[in-house]
C-alpha cells in the first residue's frame, strides 16, 4: 500500500484522533474529516473512527461512514467499549467492518492489536493491517473481545489502583511509587491513566462490565467521578495528579 496522496478519514473524540492524523499525514496521508465526507467521498481509501465514550455517537458515525462510501472501503473502529462485531451490526456492509485497539501515546507504542469482527472479509482486514504498517505500526490480530488484551489488562490494573486509593490503603504517589518499583512498569498506574485519559480507561472498564456482567469489571466509583467532573488527567490538566498549563496536553 503506498501512501502518496492517499485519503484516509479519521474521526471520533478520543486523543487518539490527533494522534493518528498526525502518524499518517507524517507518512504522507492526506487526512480529511467528516466534514469534508461529502466532498471526498469517491476518493477515500480507508475510514478510521475513534469514539470510546458515547456508543449512540459512534453508531451514527459508523452508519453515516457506511452509508456514504462505497462498499469495499474499509471502516476502522476502535472496539475499546464494544465489541468489533457489535459495530460491524450497524452497518449495512458489515464484512468491511474491523475493529483495533491501543492508547495514546501512540509514540510509545510499537504495535496496534487488531480485531476483526465475525463479518470482517479477508480483504478489509489487510487493508487495516496494511494501513497501520504503512504508519510505522507493527500488527496482532486478536480475539474480537471489549478492550482486546493491552488495554483491558492495563485499564483493570489501573482500575484496581484507584479502589486501593479509594480505600485509603495508600496515596497516589505511594501506590505509583510501589507498582513502579515492584514491578518495573514504565508508569505507576495512576501515573499512567492520567496521560492516557481517564475517559479512555473508564469506557474499557464500563463496556467490560456491560459485557461480561462480572463483579471484578466493576468500574470504580472515584474513576467515575472524576471522568464525570472532567478530570480526565494531563490532558485536562487534572486528574490523579495536577498539571501546570505547559504540561497540559502534554504526553
Amino acid at each position: 500500500m503506498t501512501t502518496t496522496n492517499r485519503i484516509v478519514l479519521v474521526t471520533g473524540a478520543s486523543p487518539l484522533h490527533q494522534e493518528l492524523k498526525h502518524i499518517a499525514e507524517s507518512n504522507g496521508y492526506h487526512v480529511i474529516d467528516m466534514d469534508q465526507l461529502a466532498e471526498y467521498k469517491e476518493q477515500i481509501e480507508l475510514a478510521i473512527e475513534v469514539n470510546s465514550l458515547d456508543p449512540e455517537a459512534k453508531k451514527a458515525t459508523i452508519q453515516e461512514l457506511d452509508s456514504t462510501l462505497a462498499a469495499h472501503v474499509p471502516i476502522v473502529a476502535t472496539s475499546l467499549s464494544v465489541t468489533a462485531t457489535e459495530i460491524a451490526s450497524w452497518a449495512t456492509v458489515p464484512d468491511r467492518v474491523c475493529g483495533f485497539g491501543t492508547f495514546v501515546p501512540l509514540v510509545e507504542r510499537e504495535l496496534i492489536e487488531v480485531a476483526p469482527a465475525l463479518q470482517t472479509n479477508s480483504y478489509t482486514l489487510e487493508q487495516v493491517k496494511a494501513f497501520m504498517q504503512s504508519i510505522g505500526k507493527d500488527t496482532a490480530v486478536v480475539d474480537d473481545e471489549v478492550g482486546l488484551v493491552f488495554p483491558r489488562i492495563l485499564s483493570l490494573i489501573i482500575n484496581e489502583a484507584v479502589f486501593t486509593l479509594h480505600e485509603g490503603t495508600a496515596t497516589c504517589e505511594d501506590i505509583d511509587i510501589a507498582m513502579k518499583k515492584g514491578t518495573n512498569y514504565p508508569y505507576g498506574p495512576l501515573e499512567w491513566a492520567d496521560r492516557i485519559g481517564l475517559d479512555e480507561v473508564y469506557a474499557v472498564i464500563r463496556g467490560l462490565h456491560h459485557d461480561l456482567a462480572e463483579e471484578r469489571y466493576r468500574p470504580a466509583p472515584l474513576l467515575r467521578k472524576l471522568v464525570l467532573a472532567g478530570r480526565v488527567g494531563q490532558r485536562s490538566g487534572q486528574g490523579f495528579y495536577t498539571y501546570e498549563e505547559q504540561e497540559v496536553g502534554q504526553r
